[in-house]
């Protein structure tokens, strides 16, 4: 089994070729959010080949990430399609209302533009689900790649807990909830920060 053990920053034109005719032959990874947030796992190509991902900590693979073994074979990443839940809104301002109270909850959250549509996506959640839904706005469960955001700071490290404010990080209180009005476009970052 071949081992990948490097991020390529940027292929080479003759990379770029190889890569585009493996994608014809089957030879690539499509993974979801999750597996791509690991830094080590097996995984089988798209052409039944299974192959190992042991890459240094450096953060979440992404659509399109080209890996590299230490005989200078390369595979390409996808993000694989994966159900997700969609969250849409009459307005922008109860969609941004959304989006506090999710990353108020540390959720990653993908955000999307398609025209003049918006939308937030986020992994399954029942409980959050029905407090959008209580909150006015439009879920729906849909087949999707997921990409959330990164963060202010390109961090993330992936973990989930619940919102208590005993867990070992600090937050910016200098803003009540009850100022929910000046405080959703300013504390919006949280919506795409998860630490």
């Amino acid at each position: 089994m071949k081992i990948f053990t490097q991020r390529l920053e940027q292929p080479t034109a003759e990379q770029t070729a190889i890569l585009a005719t493996q994608q014809q032959n089957g030879q690539y990874l499509q993974l979801d959010f999750d597996t791509r947030q690991r830094s080590r796992f097996r995984a089988t190509l798209q052409n039944g080949e299974a192959v190992g991902i042991d890459l240094p900590r450096t953060g979440t693979l992404k659509d399109g990430d080209v890996v590299q073994n230490a005989s200078g074979d390369i595979i390409q990443i996808f993000a694989k399609p994966q159900t997700l839940t969609k969250v849409t809104a009459d307005n922008a301002f109860e969609l941004m209302r959304g989006a506090y109270h999710l990353g108020n909850r540390h959720v990653p959250l993908m955000l999307v533009q398609h025209d003049n549509d918006y939308a937030l996506y986020f992994e399954p959640d029942y409980v959050l689900a029905d407090m959008l839904v209580k909150l006015g706005l439009t879920v729906s469960e849909v087949e999707h790649a997921f990409e959330p955001e990164t963060g202010a700071y390109g961090h993330s490290h992936g973990h989930a807990h619940g919102h208590g404010h005993g867990h070992g990080h600090g937050h910016d209180n200098r803003l009540s909830h009850a100022d929910t009005q000046s405080a959703i476009v300013g504390d919006l970052t949280k919506a795409t920060f998860f630490s």
